[in-house]
């Protein structure tokens, strides 16, 4: 079972960071660059866990899936969002079905 309080944590962290130097922190650097720069990093992170899961190097994507989620983490903090709000996403799909979940999607007019 993962441990969700480390997820919180760093949560709380990257809220922090909001308010740090730039020139002492990484993420208040990329919160300072802005949405563009975070995506660009949300998608590198994304690519290289594909590389990673196509070489079946289970180390390496762990690391790469960690580093995915950090910057995924930055990029919903950067617009006022946590990782309580995914949560509570994947809470509300828990028990529908991929299908289903997809289809009322469809009828509300959200993406895939």
């Amino acid at each position: 079972m993962i441990d969700i309080e480390v997820l919180h944590r760093v949560s709380d962290t990257l809220a922090a960071r909001k308010k740090a130097d730039p020139d002492s922190s990484y993420v208040s650097s990329l919160y300072q660059k802005g949405t563009d720069t975070i995506c660009k990093k949300v998608a590198e992170e994304a690519a290289e866990t594909i590389m990673a899961a196509k070489d079946k190097d289970m180390l390496h994507l762990v690391w790469e899936v960690t580093d995915l989620w950090f910057h995924s983490m930055v990029l919903l903090a950067h617009h006022g969002l946590s990782v309580d709000d995914v949560l509570a996403e994947f809470r509300r799909r828990e028990g529908v079905s991929g299908i289903d979940e997809k289809k009322s999607r469809a009828a509300q007019g959200a993406g895939a």
